[in-house]
């Protein structure tokens, strides 16, 4: 279920708004990944612990 988020683009260097899908990294942090609707580069936001 993908959901909207606002996240920074490195890419782009702006915060943009993106549709992402919850994830769990390695070190056990919620984040959401998803495209940045401009130039297509992944965007991360860290959400908190899981």
């Amino acid at each position: 279920m993908a959901e909207t988020y606002n996240g920074y683009c490195v890419k782009c260097k702006e915060k943009r708004d993106f549709e992402g899908e919850i994830a769990v990294s390695k070190t056990g942090m919620k984040m959401a990944k998803g495209p940045c609707p401009v130039c297509g580069t992944t965007v991360n936001r860290i959400l908190g612990k899981a």
